[in-house]
């Protein structure tokens, strides 16, 4: 793994995640093309989640069964007919199968981050996986306000257009560099292969545990930016298309936290980091909540400036937390079974990718029949949830080390 490959990597997953999020801040520009009512245009930000969550759970395990640069490439060609598909589509008929394939074809990501993982020893493995994840994070937050800008100039389905342009080029440089490699052990059926995956999870603690916490971020994560969108469509902030793609750009900062907490958990500060990144979600909901209510004598309309810039210093913060949560968490799941690692990716990303559906999900709802304060409640309660269960995790394993002694 040079500097040059890990650069190429970085971007690659960088370019790879931009459609998976485009629909969060086009969502009022779909459900208006496609005449979709309040309660189901959450929809076209749910599909390419669960497609996601899909694609990891059942294709990226096939690097541990079939040659991994091809099964990369196959995968990111369907992604680009499936982005074509999605900016041609004449209905939601045709938009939301489409949204789910090119979803699932986002899993290559999770194809390159264990490739990447198995070429580094342990001592740099975090940091080299933290660097990727900058790439991927830096992917996720560009992906809003690059969507929402494409759109002011193309319209939305000029923003998939574009984004199938760019899952093409992706093929072309990756069909160039990226190396092959076959997988280390080999299973005689693909249904072996998913059973295993039954098997891994029931097995390895550090994998449930590590998951779930990614889940709640990303459930926090996944309801704060479908509802944002919204929420500054409405008084006092009343935004457009484009002041919604700016205030976007305020998540791009949450990308620093990746290689720090991939640096942080190289030098074992793995509990306190994770504990930080919870807290961090905690305090960013808390803080969006003030937008939406009078919370604590705060006035949201009366002093609309200093909303909208507490609204994207919340944004900041909790994309530095599930960012922070989300890297450290990869780290550890790549240090418990080498042989698996492709598998345990999977899992790991598939199961967490369904806490950011379930999100977007809620958010739509929640939105939509108790407005913007219910939208941060939800929020903050997965976040406290988060942190609950990595104390309880985290004495739980100080109280086993002291027993064994």
């Amino acid at each position: 793994m040079t500097p040059l490959l890990t650069l190429l990597f970085a971007v690659a997953v960088g370019v790879i995640v931009l459609p998976l999020y485009a629909a969060q801040p086009l969502i009022s520009s779909i459900a208006s093309s496609f005449h979709l009512s309040s309660g189901m245009m959450s929809l076209t930000t749910t599909m390419p989640m669960v497609g996601y969550a899909a694609g990891v759970l059942l294709l990226v395990p096939l690097i541990d069964l079939l040659e991994m640069r091809r099964l990369i490439l196959t995968t990111l060609l369907v992604g680009t007919a499936a982005l074509a598909a999605a900016a041609l589509a004449p209905s939601s008929a045709f938009f939301l199968p489409a949204a789910l394939a090119f979803g699932a074809s986002a899993s290559a990501i999770q194809m390159l981050v264990p490739a990447a993982a198995g070429m580094v020893p342990e001592a740099q493995r975090g940091q080299v996986i933290g660097n990727i994840m900058s790439g991927l994070m830096m992917g996720i937050l560009l992906s809003r306000p690059l969507a929402s800008l494409a759109a002011v100039v193309f319209g939305w389905r000029g923003s998939y257009a574009l984004d199938a342009v760019a899952t093409a080029g992706t093929v072309i440089v990756l069909y160039r560099f990226l190396p092959h490699r076959k997988p280390a052990i080999q299973f005689e059926t693909y249904g072996a292969l998913i059973a295993s995956l039954w098997e891994l999870l029931v097995k390895e603690a550090v994998l449930r545990r590590r998951v779930t916490y990614q889940a709640l971020c990303m459930g926090a994560f996944g309801i704060f930016w479908t509802a944002v969108a919204l929420r500054l469509a409405q008084p006092p902030f009343e935004l457009g298309q484009t002041g919604i793609g700016l205030f976007t750009l305020a998540g791009v900062g949450g990308a620093v936290a990746a290689p720090l907490a991939g640096w942080a958990g190289d030098r074992g500060w793995n509990a306190p980091a994770t504990r930080a990144a919870h807290a961090a979600v905690v305090v960013a909901s808390i803080l969006a909540g003030l937008v939406g209510a009078p919370w604590f004598g705060f006035d949201p309309i009366a002093r609309p400036a200093l909303s909208l810039a507490l609204l994207a210093i919340s944004a900041v913060v909790l994309d530095l937390g599930v960012i922070g949560d989300q890297t450290l968490g990869r780290r550890a799941v790549n240090l418990v079974n080498p042989e698996a690692r492709g598998r345990i990716n999977g899992l790991y990303t598939g199961i967490f990718f369904l806490g950011g559906a379930i999100g977007s999900l809620v958010a739509g709802i929640a939105s939509a029949s108790s407005g913007w304060t219910f939208v941060c409640l939800i929020a903050s309660g997965f976040g406290i949830a988060a942190f609950v269960l990595a104390a309880r995790d985290h004495w739980s394993e100080i109280s086993r080390m002291e027993e064994q002694r």
